[in-house]
């Protein structure tokens, strides 16, 4: 009886190491869709148009990426943080005044925010929703959660703001890497038509980076696309 209780109690507990796994990658890996539906890529999209996302903004980087983005004709979404609006808000004003689309990324981009409760991250939806009326005139519908967490109180908060949440299949790395090459590398290997590709504003590494990608991506015929236009979704709702 005791080797039969000793082996029911190694089952149980192999288990739950395993339901503790799943979910703790269900949590901090968007595309798995585990906690609610997020849009990571098109795979169905077959024309050479890829996406191009930028984290954290607007920052004083900003500006420089916009630069590159003008010269190489190209258009990109970007998850702006409500309190780096406060900061720069003509750079805000740019970024949509040069056709550029928006995404909530909350209002202050807590590191605690895979703790907050529902009506938390709520009210950091919500908070900086009414920011970013104010350069856009229109509701935002895309929202990308801090990190990329999901939980079941994300999910409930985004069931009751109605917000289309966007991940990413491509993911840069360009705040953990320093070498610039290895960076582009990663980026180059991964990038597929339909891809949503992952950066911040934030660094100048980023803009070297990305001036390289840019160059790459022209150079494969790639039509750099906001979001909406490689889903097909709303940005926006009147």
């Amino acid at each position: 009886m005791f080797c039969i209780l000793k082996a029911a109690w190694w089952v149980f507990l192999l288990l739950f190491i395993g339901f503790a796994a799943l979910v703790s990658w269900g949590s901090f890996d968007i595309r798995q869709n585990y906690f609610l539906k997020a849009y990571s890529s098109n795979p169905d999209r077959k024309e050479r148009k890829i996406a191009l996302t930028f984290d954290d903004g607007p920052h004083q980087m900003t500006e420089k990426v916009l630069d590159l983005l003008q010269q190489y004709n190209a258009k990109a979404t970007f998850f702006c943080i409500g309190t780096q609006i406060e900061k720069y808000p003509n750079i805000m004003q740019r970024i949509v005044g040069e056709g550029h689309v928006v995404g909530n990324h909350t209002y202050s981009h807590s590191k605690s925010f895979g703790f907050f409760p529902s009506a938390k991250v709520k009210e950091e939806i919500r908070k900086n929703d009414d920011l970013l009326f104010e350069f856009t005139h229109k509701k935002i519908k895309f929202f990308r959660p801090p990190f990329g967490v999901t939980n079941p109180n994300v999910a409930k908060a985004i069931a009751a703001t109605k917000h289309t949440v966007i991940g990413w299949n491509v993911r840069s790395l360009d705040t953990l890497i320093q070498n610039e090459d290895a960076i582009l590398k990663r980026i180059k290997n991964k990038a597929k038509p339909g891809s949503i590709v992952l950066l911040h504003d934030t660094s100048l590494k980023t803009v070297r980076v990305l001036e390289q990608l840019l160059l790459f991506l022209q150079s494969e015929k790639y039509d750099m696309v906001a979001i909406d236009k490689l889903l097909n979704l709303p940005a926006y709702e009147d």
